[in-house]
């Protein structure tokens, strides 16, 4: 009969083939369009969740709370909700790696940015880096999409949502020069099919 530490890797090892099978899916949809990706989630992703959630209940009454695999059950149990939302939308990424890269270089930078002795200084040192990120992640280029805001925001009636929604990174009216190549080259193909 196997002793209880081997016995819990053995069960450790079934809780991880889940993810590992939720990250294999996520990687198979890769090439999909966002509607495609819901559909092979609602079909292949969802009973599999239901199934790790079973699991998750089973081991929850047979493991110690306090072991290693125990607080890993419980984590991932009270995580759920977020763990389900990537079924909502094919948009929505499994995991947030992609904002936790991201956010890196302010972390690893974060020394660089010890002039904002201020509460003020600080909000407005987020908001410069939040609007860069958003830019990148929107295929902008970060200094020529900041040079059009700041060269349209002071005729911009800011109290109006449809004047701002044409400036956010998204809008369909933001100029090429402000495009990455990749994504005004897209475009050009995209309008020349239509």
């Amino acid at each position: 009969m196997p002793d209880k530490k081997s016995k819990a890797a053995l069960e450790a090892t079934k809780g991880l083939n889940f993810c590992n099978q939720l990250f294999s899916i996520e990687h198979a949809t890769s090439t999909l369009t966002s509607e495609e990706r819901f559909e092979t989630r609602l079909e292949k992703s969802k009973p599999l969740l239901e199934a790790f959630s079973s699991w998750l209940n089973i081991q929850s009454k047979r493991v110690l709370p306090k072991s290693a695999l125990g607080k890993a059950i419980t984590y991932c149990r009270n995580q759920w909700t977020n763990l389900e939302a990537f079924l909502l939308d094919g948009r929505l990424e499994l995991t947030n790696n992609r904002a936790e890269r991201s956010i890196k270089p302010f972390v690893i930078g974060r020394k660089n940015w010890l002039f904002s002795d201020s509460q003020r200084g600080a909000w407005a040192s987020a908001i410069i880096y939040s609007i860069i990120e958003t830019a990148e992640e929107n295929d902008l280029k970060p200094y020529e999409y900041l040079t059009y805001l700041f060269e349209q925001l002071p005729n911009t009636d800011v109290t109006n949502m449809n004047s701002l929604d044409k400036l956010l990174p998204w809008s369909d009216t933001i100029p090429e020069n402000c495009k990455a190549p990749a994504q005004a080259e897209a475009e050009n193909l995209e309008s020349a099919k239509a």
